[in-house]
């Protein structure tokens, strides 16, 4: 196909014409069949509401197809709409735009759908089970053609995927608002998500899928590999260099969890990661992101004592149940030191978690079927996953909750993860280590993509990072010192380990000052001609503030509000006033539909003055909002960065809370 062809394209939006049926490919991973749970009515309804995308001259075939989809998927994808051509982010030139904002919206979008990307690419479902970037084909398709229209006085505004137009607004305001999966609160259950998503009136946008900032697995490698090595820190004594030697057990190489055996290497620990799915493991094999894969137990656990032996940084996949593995370690009394596990458990009943004792297509096939029974099923597996991790716990494993809803919907099932108090036997990752250690100080996961798609790019913009850093580093107070120092040691090595999955994008873990300097340096070399297309900043939403989540980003707030949402949508409301291209608000990401509400941002860098200004507006408050709140629930190390983040900054002022000595307020009550 010719660039010109491209664009024409994408100017077309929704065809007039009927394409031909795309023939079902196999070779994909395709997301699991949802549950059958919309009543006759509510048929007809989705059906309805699927058809008013199209000209009436084509309902009557549309109908019969639309809904032989949703009686065989649970969903309608409108499987006929998927383009011909191959979507990936291609340089931010080829796309049709009058706005180079616009493109570079394109751009991410793009690459949240890339194969080697997403998880489920005709499903436009990226990462997690069901982290949709659209519902189905007419949205992304509308949505390209309002991008390649859009001019800078106008605003895309995103309803969970559906475009409802281009709006009149202005310069400084954002070039899209998305929202997804807003719900009354009364209907943000489980089952609210799959009847109102089945209607098609909203989705599940996961953190990155839905808000176009999904960088592939590298989003979430640096944080994990910050979690692990701190976790080795802070409970081994050996393990300030690194953790050779030491065994590090989870499960998942799907989206985000496949980052956890390269995390595991550049640690320098032997990472042992499970999976169920054979195509996600082929996947994270064929990246090189997995060294050796094993479906044999006891030939993985001799390769694994050979490795330690050695001091040998090493990643493998069990390709096979987690729980198998689990109660073969606690059997087998293999020492381990670190333990985690990253299943998609915020979908535990469509395929984030596969029972043992079934294959995997036979747990697909419960799913659908008998959505009773799977549930059983998988509430008996977390009950005997947890008991093997208890075993070794017990002989001196330190085991954390990755935030992905496993110590919840285990203690849901009745296994033992409880202490008598009422609290969870073991902390989330966040409460132990990357909320005191990172997020309080205002360290979280910056992140930059070069949208001209040129490696060449990336490593100049690795150089300007390096180059920022090391110069913070030489005046910085030694509260964030470790932090610094462990950042520059990524980004040196950025470039040999090989990230780059999709787009050419970093990630970076920085505070506000890193985060505005590295972005003016940025601004300046795109000026200068360094770099030679606009570069496109975000970050995950797994941050400083941009989320409120009460067994994660927010589970090391002990004032009580961490059951409130009032800091991801300042988050929100805030950026887009302050500068930022496109702004979005997410109910679920992580840990679940109702569990969790989260706030993120692109903001597209041109070398003008102009972005200049709103780079250095919106970046501080974007990370300042989230450790003033946090001194405010009086985290030490967050009263210690806002006061010194007043210091810098003359117009700021927030209100400090008064410690009170706790010796008072006993026998009160």
């Amino acid at each position: 196909m010719t660039a010109s062809e491209f664009k024409k394209l994408i100017k077309q939006g929704i065809p007039d014409k009927l394409p031909k049926p795309h023939p079902w490919d196999a070779s994909l991973n395709h997301a699991p069949k949802r549950k059958d749970i919309l009543n006759t009515e509510e048929k007809k309804l989705a059906l309805r509401n699927a058809l008013r995308y199209f000209d009436k001259k084509h309902h009557a075939v549309l109908s019969r197809e639309f809904s032989q989809e949703l009686k065989t998927y649970g969903r309608i994808y409108m499987y006929r709409f998927r383009p011909d051509y191959k979507i990936f982010a291609r340089p931010i030139s080829h796309y049709p735009a009058r706005s180079k904002q616009a493109a570079s919206i394109m751009h991410m979008l793009s690459n949240n759908l890339d194969y080697a990307v997403a998880q489920h690419p005709h499903e436009l479902i990226t990462y997690g089970g069901n982290g949709a970037v659209f519902q189905n084909w007419a949205q992304y398709l509308l949505t390209m053609k309002y991008l390649s229209s859009m001019t800078e006085e106008q605003t895309l505004v995103l309803y969970s995927g559906h475009p409802l137009g281009l709006f009149p607004s202005h310069k400084d305001a954002p070039r899209a608002v998305i929202t997804n999966g807003m719900m009354i609160p009364n209907y943000s259950k489980p089952d609210d998500l799959e009847r109102f998503n089945a209607l098609g009136v909203t989705q599940y946008g996961q953190m990155t899928a839905g808000s176009f900032m999904y960088i592939g697995p590298q989003g979430i490698v640096h944080g994990t590999t910050l979690t692990i090595l701190n976790a080795g820190r802070k409970f081994s004594a050996s393990a300030s260099k690194g953790l050779p030697g030491q065994v590090f057990v989870s499960s998942g190489l799907g989206g985000m969890s496949g980052a956890q055996p390269k995390a595991a290497k550049i640690s320098g620990a032997i990472g042992i990661i499970a999976e169920i799915n054979p195509k996600a493991t082929h996947t994270r094999h064929s990246q090189g992101w997995v060294d050796e894969v094993y479906d044999n137990l006891d030939k993985l656990i001799e390769r694994v004592e050979k490795a330690r032996k050695a001091k040998e940084a090493l990643s493998v996949a069990y390709q096979g149940n987690v729980v198998d593995l689990w109660e073969k370690l606690a059997d087998a009394n293999i020492k381990i030191e670190l333990g985690s596990d990253q299943t998609s458990l915020h979908n535990p009943w469509a395929g984030g978690y596969y029972p043992a004792g079934f294959t995997y297509e036979e747990s697909n096939r419960m799913i659908a079927e008998d959505p009773e029974r799977f549930k059983k099923e998988v509430q008996k597996s977390l009950v005997r996953q947890v008991k093997a991790i208890n075993k070794l716990s017990a002989k001196g494993m330190y085991f954390f909750d990755y935030g992905n809803a496993f110590l919840l919907e285990a203690s849901r099932a009745g296994a033992d993860v409880m202490k008598d108090d009422g609290k969870f036997r073991y902390a989330s990752y966040v409460q132990d280590i990357l909320g005191p250690m990172c997020f309080d100080y205002g360290f979280g996961p910056f992140r930059w993509v070069c949208t001209s798609a040129d490696p060449a790019d990336l490593q100049v913009t690795d150089t300007i990072a390096l180059q920022v850093l090391q110069k913070i580093y030489k005046t910085a107070p030694k509260e964030i010192r470790q932090q610094l120092a462990d950042n520059i040691l990524w980004i040196k090595e950025a470039q040999k380990n090989k990230l780059v999955v999709g787009s050419q994008a970093r990630i970076l873990y920085a505070d506000a000052e890193g985060r505005v300097k590295i972005a003016e340096a940025f601004n300046k070399a795109i000026r200068s001609g360094k770099l030679s297309a606009p570069v496109v900043l975000g970050r995950d939403h797994h941050d400083v503030s941009g989320t409120d989540s009460p067994y994660r980003e927010t589970s090391n707030i002990y004032d009580g509000s961490q059951f409130t949402a009032d800091m991801a949508v300042q988050n929100f409301a805030g950026d887009s006033f302050r500068g930022a291209t496109w702004v979005s608000l997410h109910n679920g990401g992580g840990v679940g539909w109702g569990e969790v509400i989260n706030g993120g941002f692109g903001l597209v860098l041109d070398g003008t003055s102009d972005a200049g200004r709103r780079l250095k507006s919106m970046l501080f408050w974007d990370v300042n909002n989230g450790i003033a709140r946090r001194g405010w629930a009086r985290n030490a190390e967050a009263l210690f960065a806002i006061k010194r983040e007043m210091k810098r900054s003359k117009k700021l002022e927030v209100t400090l809370p008064s410690l009170v000595d706790d010796k008072l307020i006993e026998g009160l009550f």
